[in-house]
């Protein structure tokens, strides 16, 4: 059973049932999650914008979001090559795409990421660039971008659902005409922002946004803040962060030229391997490459693993890691996700085999993702007897979780259960931590976390190495 994990995503069955839970024989392990996602696409942008070639270490190159991501930008002029060291080689086009006049379509499956920073790289095309994915991205809202970039002088055209790609991308006639200051009211994703802000070095006169709602997700647009500082931007930021001043072109040292970069581990793809250790009594985790330097909100999640009872350890400089270790007992949390809400899948699980009801805030970003993960997680956790309840206390971004009396039945005469993932790869890694404290478990298309993560039940079979 444990050999039928040790496989690349690509050649997972349909169904995957997992081994019986290694609690008896609780395990310690060191895992190295491939390169972060959130940095891998952002650095492959501006890689692609940047003149002369750079060298990228650890991208996440396998996973099929990265890979949309690089055949989209080798359309629009950009060239890859891998190098015999293992580094992506990236030669970039000088902040102008290479866009025939008729235009070109780009088509990003459903990799959320990579729509959203694409779509506003447009303003640096010579022609129209048509945003496409498959039918969930078609429903996926990108609308408060396109009035973004609208008001920056863009032509924006939907050819399907108002607000929803396909997303045709005119940007003026004349560079010189794009604006430099948009406003953004609360949005339903912090990468509206990222992708300008991604984008404002290569513009003529740069950009400056006002974040004039609620800020959506704030540790990613600081993420993307710091990378481009770390290449050399002069950005700045108001007291409150709430306005962000990116020059252009014709500022100071202009816009970021060939670089030499690390990409950090996933952060995310962390998250199920702490929370594994948290969830099983005795069990320890260590992540290597993440410490508490990490540019990636994510990195923070064992923090509230320790306050759930498990046992945190960490050490930063040239080789950063982060360790947990599992308590004989988990306490409930109240937390608030909205800075991390990737990891909240893998909270939620853990909240499962609390010794009470957890509330998790901050959630509302899950409604529009690659599924509605709120109401899929809802659905999926009700199959063990656990009740996620929304909204709380009449906040729609919040969920509360509350195992069944007793626990969650964990006998080995349990009956069998099959969580459905929707195709999302979040779903699939999350619901699969079930199977740690739960015999008789099948993942649904355990294939679909070649997303992000093309290695990860090659790196979960390491949890029942003992069992």
């Amino acid at each position: 059973m444990i050999e039928s994990l040790r496989q690349p995503a690509s050649l997972m069955p349909g169904r995957l049932e997992l081994p019986p839970p290694p609690v008896a024989r609780p395990f310690d392990v060191v895992v190295t999650p491939p390169g972060s996602k959130s940095l891998t696409n952002r650095v492959l942008l501006l890689a692609a914008l940047a003149s002369g070639t750079s060298q990228i270490k650890g991208p996440l190159v396998d996973a099929d979001d990265a890979q949309r991501m690089i055949h989209a930008l080798r359309v629009l002029g950009a060239a890859f090559e891998q190098a015999p060291g293992g580094e992506l080689l990236v030669t970039g086009v000088n902040g102008n795409w290479r866009v025939p006049a008729g235009g070109v379509t780009l088509d990003l499956n459903n990799a959320g990421t990579a729509t959203r920073f694409l779509a506003a790289a447009a303003l640096l095309s010579d022609g129209p660039v048509t945003i496409d994915g498959n039918g969930r991205m078609r429903e996926r809202p990108i609308g408060e971008l396109g009035a973004a970039l609208s008001s920056l002088g863009a032509t924006i055209r939907y050819a399907g659902l108002p607000g929803c790609p396909p997303m045709t991308v005119i940007p003026p006639a004349d560079r010189a005409a794009i604006g430099n200051d948009v406003a953004f009211p609360t949005t339903q994703s912090s990468q509206f922002i990222s992708a300008l802000a991604l984008v404002a070095p290569w513009l003529d006169r740069g950009l400056t946004m006002r974040l004039e709602g609620d800020v959506t997700s704030a540790s990613y647009i600081t993420m993307t803040i710091r990378l481009l500082e770390n290449l050399g931007v002069g950005v700045r930021t108001s007291a409150d962060e709430r306005v962000i001043r990116i020059p252009g072109r014709a500022v100071g040292t202009g816009p970021p030229r060939a670089f030499d970069l690390v990409i950090e581990p996933d952060a995310s793809g962390a998250t199920y391997f702490w929370a594994a250790a948290a969830m099983v009594p005795g069990a320890c985790a260590r992540v290597e490459g993440l410490g508490p330097d990490s540019l990636q909100g994510d990195a923070e999640f064992p923090e509230l693993l320790a306050t759930m009872g498990a046992t945190v350890s960490s050490s930063s400089g040239p080789d950063p890691w982060r360790r947990v270790c599992g308590p004989a007992r988990l306490s409930p949390i109240i937390a608030d996700m909205a800075d991390m809400p990737d990891a909240a899948m893998s909270l939620a699980a853990v909240a499962s085999f609390a010794t009470g009801t957890s509330i998790l805030k901050g959630l509302r970003t899950l409604r529009v993702k690659e599924t509605d993960r709120i109401s899929a997680m809802r659905r999926e956790l009700s199959r063990i007897g656990v009740e996620v309840s929304t909204p709380v206390a009449g906040d729609e971004g919040a969920i509360s979780i509350s195992p069944p009396p007793g626990g969650v039945d964990t006998s080995a005469a349990c009956p069998r259960v099959e969580f459905d993932t929707y195709d999302d790869h979040r779903m699939a890694m999350s619901l699969a931590l079930i199977g740690l404290r739960r015999p008789n478990v099948i993942i649904n298309n355990p294939g679909c976390v070649a997303k992000t993560y093309p290695t990860f039940w090659i790196d979960f079979a390491r949890l029942y190495g003992g069992a």
